[in-house]
């Protein structure tokens, strides 16, 4: 990557209290969150950590069975380091990911970055209404 930032997806470098105030305080998405949820959210995912200098500066998870089925979650950069196309850096690796190619489909739930999104072929819904979903806890 570009000016001194990593991605890696090595667990143990997470700063997991960072990746919990983001996702707890700043996000509208997971507001609240529990920290027990996100250690567990994290264990079962594969994680992409975005960092400058061994700090972490970014986040993303993946929900995947890595051969049909693709969910991507809690994608954030932190707001001092925006504007300087790592969300895009971020997308293009997990997109490249080994592991996550040929899957016959990815989903994504967004409010504000479609755009990004966009760039990486997500688009809406062809067929909204074969998709179900069971909502258990409206906020955290």
């Amino acid at each position: 990557m570009t000016g001194g930032y990593t991605i890696s997806t090595d667990k143990t470098k997470l700063d997991v209290t960072l990746i919990h105030q983001f996702l707890s305080q700043e996000s509208y998405w997971a507001a609240n969150i529990p920290r027990e949820i996100v250690e567990r959210s994290i264990k079962g995912s594969l994680c992409f950590g975005v960092y400058l200098d061994g700090q972490q500066v970014g986040f993303a998870r993946v929900i995947t069975d890595e051969a049909t089925f693709a969910y991507l979650a809690d994608v954030f950069i932190l707001s001092e380091h925006r504007g300087k196309g790592l969300s895009k850096q971020l997308m293009e690796t997990i997109s490249a990911w080994p592991t996550l190619q040929g899957l016959r489909r990815w989903i994504l739930a967004t409010r504000d970055a479609h755009t990004l999104y966009e760039q990486f072929g997500f688009k809406v819904l062809d067929t909204p209404e074969i998709f179900m979903h069971k909502k258990l806890i409206e906020t955290y």
